[in-house]
């Protein structure tokens, strides 16, 4: 019989735990009687501290295996750690916070199941409820980062996605020890399609992802798939040169055929103030992309495993003694 690998990362989700519990063990016996698939779950422990991995390891039934790493690596990390234990036919990626329903995840694997030229069915989140300021800097990003490039990055997908094993072992085999996983599922190829779901609320707990994580995920993204910003910077020095050069030829052309006499200090002091704060900027740009070049170099392991737990294999009835008739 076919298998499922679900992956689900989690951090510091005591709260839902018993919840989530509930919802796969709802979810088993729906793709069960819908696919026909058994459902191997895969939880990976982002380095939790409320023992998480003891609760679900409690509650959990039929095949599992709870991956806990040796800190917090990351949810991108911790997605790799549990693609790297795939052994089925299809793979799932579903967060442990509750904020993807089961009736989704359902959707997903009827779509790619149902379509043999499909390899990969993603869910793309609605953000047609976002303000205008968010989904404006939504757009210039992917904007941003697919421009240039052979592959686009969908935008609002994120690791809520079925696919076919191939997939899942192609995505394994990239090594970024820094990484954008939507990036890399587009870079990787394969056909692949979109569902458009709302998120569930959360159901206990808070977001892992503050406003600061958010722009340095961002800014990962770029530095990881783009050279845009680099381009950006350089066409926008060679602009200020060539209107430094421009005003410099005004002020010669005015002192030697008008006698107009050359401002002093204060625009000398804006030019210099300008000029040092781009400076500054594009040294910093060009470092997070140095920092990125550094981090890929050094042979480091992606993650560390702390240890793994699995289900306890099923008591095999002992065989009753055979007895001789007299």
């Amino acid at each position: 019989m076919a298998r499922l690998d679900l992956i689900s990362p989690f951090l510091n989700e005591a709260q839902a735990a018993q919840a989530f519990i509930s919802l796969v063990a709802k979810f088993e016996a729906e793709v069960g009687r819908r696919f026909g698939l058994t459902v191997h779950k895969i939880l990976v422990d982002d380095g939790s501290t409320d023992g998480s991995a003891e609760i679900f390891a409690s509650g959990l039934t039929g095949s599992w295996e709870i991956v806990r790493l040796s800190r917090n690596f990351g949810k991108e990390v911790a997605v790799l750690a549990g693609l790297d234990r795939v052994g089925g036919d299809y793979v799932l990626i579903m967060d442990a916070d509750l904020q993807h329903s089961i009736e989704i995840g359902l959707k997903l694997l009827a779509e790619l199941l149902g379509d043999p030229n499909v390899d990969v069915v993603y869910a793309k989140t609605d953000r047609s409820d976002s303000s205008w300021r968010r989904s404006q800097l939504a757009r210039v990003f992917y904007r941003l980062i697919n421009s240039s490039q052979r592959f686009d990055i969908p935008a609002n997908a994120g690791d809520f996605r079925a696919m076919r094993a191939a997939v899942a072992h192609a995505i394994s085999k990239l090594r970024d020890k820094r990484r954008f996983n939507k990036g890399l599922y587009a870079w990787a190829g394969f056909r692949q399609k979109a569902v458009v779901y709302s998120p569930e609320p959360r159901a206990a707990g808070s977001s892992k992802w503050s406003r600061l994580d958010l722009i340095a995920f961002s800014l990962e993204g770029l530095t990881s798939f783009s050279a845009v910003p680099l381009r950006i910077l350089t066409l926008f020095g060679l602009l200020t040169a060539i209107g430094g050069g421009a005003v410099g030829v005004k002020v010669l052309f005015e002192v030697l055929f008008y006698g107009i006499a050359v401002p002093g200090y204060p625009s000398l002091l804006v030019a210099v103030v300008f000029l040092g704060g781009l400076n500054l900027a594009l040294l910093g740009l060009v470092g997070e992309y140095v920092w990125v070049a550094v981090s890929e170099s050094k042979d480091r392991p992606v993650y560390v495993v702390r240890d793994v737990i699995s289900a306890p294999e099923p008591v095999k009835p002992k065989a009753r003694p055979e007895t001789s008739s007299a």
